[in-house]
């Protein structure tokens, strides 16, 4: 069986702040973050939401992804949010 490897998108309790990760592990990585066990950013902003994530099977084209994802205006991530989750609800428990 081939690795995974998530590109992700979480954000605070009022969409104020926009995170953006990469992990082998979605769902431990969001539990992390939901409870604070990540020292930085995350955890200064209360960033426990999880709104978009990604699946890749090969490790260089989910860097290359999580690059672009960063590089972008907050507006496309916004919109690339919005094609996945339109009410921007928490994703964690369907992972």
């Amino acid at each position: 069986m081939s690795k995974q490897y998530y590109v992700y998108i979480m954000t605070n309790k009022i969409n104020s702040v926009i995170y953006t990760g990469i992990t082998n592990d979605l769902k431990r990585r969001v539990y992390e973050h939901k409870n604070k066990l990540v020292e930085g950013f995350t955890k200064k902003y209360n960033i426990d939401k999880l709104i978009f994530y990604e699946v890749y099977n090969d490790i260089n084209i989910a860097i290359a992804r999580e690059k672009q994802i960063k590089s972008g205006s907050r507006a496309k991530k916004v919109a690339m949010i919005e094609d996945m989750n339109d009410q921007w609800n928490d994703l964690y428990e369907e992972i």
